[in-house]
């Protein structure tokens, strides 16, 4: 499953440079859209065919009182509970310095796998001054220039190569997994134990490793399928605003996990900045969305006016992806329970539709001569032919023509949102990519 890479030091050593340098493959994929506060800490990255995702700790842990070291336990604190493997930078310019000599002794103390980074070896007579590094007692530094990029490569190499084989601990059957996310109290775990109902002795519990996600295979009422639970928040933050951003750093496993998540969301407190960032993360992973207000039941107006309100004003918080299915639900009442179920599965299915070549090109030809693509400096972009790509995570369209570059996010939504007027993919996201003929 995917690993995790965080990323620990003291301030100014460069993290979030390095951070930037190593996502930025990605990002032209990802799109950056602005919006949400922590998206920036959070980034996927492919070296040699693998995929890992990584995770700046400094961007994670904010405001807190006693600045650098209450911060920085907290950094490696986040590191040590989430990630395979931990990247600790320090300032090769600086050489030791107390604060890195407080966080080595915390690292050795720990099971997890460290790469020791020196930032800012600009030139190559910095690697004689890396030496003295091997004092942490945390083995070779490796030399980086996060700047201008040196030393990069070697490096992922050398994080992959700490990666430990995981036993797979995905279910062997190929069922759908569905992922319940959303801050916390919102009733996750209520919603679970709705589904679930007393009768525990039908769950089985896949061990996977502990802190990971645990599969719960839900099989009765016709449905079969593994719920994957994030492993509840444990540590008890002195502020509440902690345990928002432990919620959504355990999100990421649960939703890379999943195929479709289930993203719950209060009623009484509608849509809020934390609920952006897990909904940014369901989108960066490609992964299928079924949006249910809880705690409907506690809702002030519960008549379909305030129904249709709530869900318009979640449309557009969440825009320009609209086409997602919102259920109201109350855990308490099992009001819609088994709706939210359904709707899962129906949008799992949507992920694997597969549109006939020849009614793709007959619907939309008709659709881009109605409404080409606009013309840039007086050439015309011509599209000729459309297919769907076999054998891809969620519906990825190609659209050959012949000037692709020219094709900007704008007529790319059209196309998606002609795709969707026409055919079912409800919840899921989809791919458009541009291709010269």
């Amino acid at each position: 499953m995917g690993n995790i890479v965080a990323i620990v030091g003291r301030p100014n050593v460069g993290k979030s440079t390095l951070f930037n340098r190593l996502t930025k493959s990605r990002q032209a994929i990802v799109n950056e859209e602005a919006g949400t506060t922590r998206d920036r800490q959070y980034g996927k990255v492919e070296w040699s065919g693998q995929e890992f995702s990584i995770i700046d700790t400094g961007g994670w842990v904010v405001n807190s009182e006693d600045v650098f070291e209450e911060e920085i336990n907290k950094q490696v604190q986040i590191g040590l509970e989430e990630a395979d493997v931990i990247l600790f930078m320090a300032d090769v310019t600086n050489g030791i310095t107390d604060l890195d000599q407080r966080i080595a002794q915390m690292l050795r103390k720990s099971e997890k796998p460290v790469v020791l980074i020196t930032n800012k070896a600009d030139t190559f007579d910095w690697q004689y001054a890396a030496a003295e590094f091997y004092a942490l007692g945390l083995g070779d530094p490796i030399c980086v220039s996060a700047i201008n990029g040196s030393g990069t490569g070697d490096l992922l190499d050398l994080i992959i190569a700490k990666f430990v084989k995981k036993e797979e601990d995905r279910p062997e059957e190929e069922l759908p997994r569905f992922a319940i996310v959303g801050r916390p109290n919102v009733g996750k775990s209520s919603i679970v134990n709705a589904f679930m109902g007393e009768e525990r002795t039908i769950v089985t519990d896949i061990a996977g490793t502990t802190r990971d996600s645990i599969y719960t295979r839900y099989n009765k009422f016709g449905f079969d399928f593994y719920l994957v639970d994030t492993a509840g928040i444990r540590r008890k933050g002195k502020v509440t605003e902690d345990l928002e951003y432990y919620s959504v750093l355990r999100s990421i496993r649960a939703i890379e996990n999943s195929d479709v998540c289930i993203l719950m969301i209060d009623a009484t407190r509608g849509i809020e900045g934390q609920d952006m960032n897990i909904y940014s993360l369901i989108q960066k992973n490609k992964k299928g969305l079924v949006v249910c207000v809880n705690k409907w039941d506690l809702s002030e107006n519960k008549e379909q006016k305030a129904v249709k309100f709530f869900e318009k004003t979640i449309r557009e918080r969440l825009a320009p992806f609209s086409d997602f299915p919102v259920i109201f639900t109350s855990a308490t009442t099992k009001q819609r329970i088994y709706k939210v179920i359904e709707t899962a599965v129906d949008v799992y299915k949507n992920r694997s539709t597969k549109i006939p070549t020849h009614q793709l090109n007959e619907v939309m030809l008709a659709e881009i001569e109605n409404y080409p693509p606009p013309a840039n400096k007086g050439k015309y972009v011509k599209i000729k032919y459309i297919t769907q790509l076999p054998g891809t995570q969620i519906p990825t369209f190609v659209f050959f023509c012949n000037l692709p570059q020219w094709v900007k996010e704008p007529y790319k939504r059209f196309l998606e949102n002609k795709i969707r007027d026409h055919w079912n993919l409800t919840g899921t996201p989809v791919n458009i990519f541009m291709r010269q003929k």
